[in-house]
């Protein structure tokens, strides 16, 4: 009895809060943190559409002290972090039960609850019977609810708009408190009206005054919401439990603060060190300092900050060039030190007679003509061994690639799939090579001279003629595609010594 006390003490409680809003684009790690900072109660992520997440693979980020969720095609579709773990909510855009219980059984364990978004009227949400084309449809919002709140331990929520009419709305609100959820958020207007339209209160009240569960009231951003005092007044106004801010707070996230707002220019930096600390992809990271520049995006300041297409840049703009510089040491120090301590998880663990690991192939990790293939090509011929022979198989949920090493009758390949078929035969390539403790290629690694070491005299290293050329290129052609990508490997090294620039194929 008292375990189930603690744990029904441990979940998010939705009453008296003042939340941050999911925002596309906006409600991005760096942002939920700063809110976090300011007074935020609660912050929701942004709406992840369910058939994307199912793709995604959980990992620990060491480095960055996070949990990412991983696309495919290496995509971190959401990061998360022990700071806000115990009250940020993740939300989802779905029109499938059983499919929104996959990704809430993938996220449960690293945030404090699930919100299913039934509320966004953009298309790329309605198309697919997301977001508020799922008003329309209640038996299907019932099914959802219901599928989530009986298959996790977390709590679930769900954010609305209200209905054409006020008696439309209660009786659809009074179903979903049915379902068993935790609270409701409710943006105060219709799925046709926008930011310029004023916001329902009435309607809002009508729904806190008809239910027992927790209402967030939602959309007061432009009619009300201007200061931190202007959250309690917009609650007043619509009897809501709770207050979730939107526009507001992109433009200033410091409207959480109790003490008063912060200066723009203090809140922007303030983003930017904890993109940077976290690894925020640049273009979102100027997408949410422009939202914060508002009619200043045009100014000479603004046009810096848009010409801007890294971090770096993007903190030079702001002079906060000795603080990335920083950082960025710190972060590559950690990693250097990681790889030196060894990582537990890519210890090669024997499956069906294949040697494992999970290992994902970064291209960024080896220099533009150098590749793990290459390396185990080289000690392969240097060992007389038989070329190594790869097997590749595609999934076919997401079209992603895995493959299979064969080297000295022994076959190695890593657990994490790829986004392409020449990736996932490179991340083979490192589990053999690691497997065997030699050298990958790897930037910053010591040269071993496995590729580096095969000399060639000023003629060979001259440019081919038109005719040599010709005859090379035919000769390619005519070979099978294996043997094709062997030539093209030897084809590379050759030249490598010359200087001149390769391709990676």
């Amino acid at each position: 009895m008292r375990k189930m006390m603690k744990m029904m003490g441990d979940r998010l409680c939705f009453d008296g809060k003042a939340v941050l809003a999911p925002m596309v684009r906006v409600g991005t790690l760096p942002m939920r943190l700063l809110a976090l900072d300011c007074g935020a109660d609660i912050v929701y992520c942004e709406e992840l559409i369910d058939i994307k997440m199912a793709q995604c693979e959980r990992v620990v980020n060491d480095v960055l002290e996070t949990v990412d969720f991983v696309a495919p095609d290496e995509r971190v579709m959401f990061r998360t972090c022990s700071k806000e773990k115990s009250r940020v909510v993740f939300q989802m855009g779905t029109a499938d039960p059983e499919r929104a219980l996959a990704v809430a059984k993938l996220v449960e364990n690293d945030v404090a609850a699930v919100d299913v978004n039934m509320g966004c009227p953009k298309e790329y949400s309605t198309k697919g019977g997301m977001g508020s084309a799922l008003l329309s449809d209640p038996e299907k919002i019932e099914a959802i609810l219901r599928t989530l709140v009986n298959g996790i331990s977390k709590p679930v929520t769900c954010k609305i708009r209200i209905l054409p009419t006020l008696e439309d709305t209660v009786n659809l609100v009074r179903r979903i408190e049915q379902t068993g959820v935790a609270a409701i958020a409710v943006h105060g207007r219709m799925k046709e009206e926008r930011p310029r339209h004023p916001v329902h209160c009435d309607y809002i009240q009508a729904v806190a005054e008809s239910v027992s569960i927790p209402v967030i009231a939602n959309g007061g951003s432009s009619d009300i919401v201007k200061s931190f005092e202007d959250i309690e007044t917009f609650r007043a106004a619509t009897g809501a439990s709770s207050v979730m801010i939107a526009r507001a707070a992109m433009w200033n996230p410091s409207v959480f603060r109790q003490q008063g707002a912060l200066s723009v220019e203090r809140v922007m930096e303030d983003y930017i060190k904890y993109a940077v600390r976290y690894d925020n992809n640049p273009f979102n990271t100027k997408y949410c300092l422009c939202q914060m520049l508002r009619d200043r995006v045009e100014s000479p300041f603004g046009k810096r900050l848009h010409a801007a297409q890294t971090t770096e840049e993007i903190c030079e703009v702001f002079g906060l060039t000795d603080f990335y510089m920083k950082t960025s040491a710190e972060l590559k120090a950690r990693k250097a030190a990681l790889q030196t301590n060894g990582d537990q998880s890519e210890i090669p663990k024997v499956e069906d007679d294949v040697i494992i690991m999970p290992v994902r192939f970064e291209r960024r990790d080896y220099p533009p003509q150098i590749t793990p293939k290459m390396f185990l090509l080289e000690w392969s011929r240097k060992e007389k061994l038989d070329q190594p022979v790869y097997e590749t198989e595609q999934r076919t949920q997401d079209r992603a690639f895995q493959s299979t090493v064969t080297v000295a009758d022994k076959k190695y390949r890593s657990t994490l799939w790829e986004k392409s078929k020449k990736f996932a035969e490179q991340a083979a390539a490192i589990v053999c090579l690691r497997t065997l403790g030699l050298p990958e290629g790897r930037i910053g690694e010591d040269n071993s001279g496995l590729v580096n070491k095969r000399k060639r005299d000023d003629n060979k290293c001259a440019p081919l003629n038109d005719n040599e050329s010709a005859a090379r290129k035919r000769h390619i052609s005519e070979v099978p595609q294996e043997e094709e990508e062997e030539i093209i490997c030897r084809t590379r090294v050759v030249t490598g010594d010359c200087g001149q620039t390769t391709s990676e194929h």
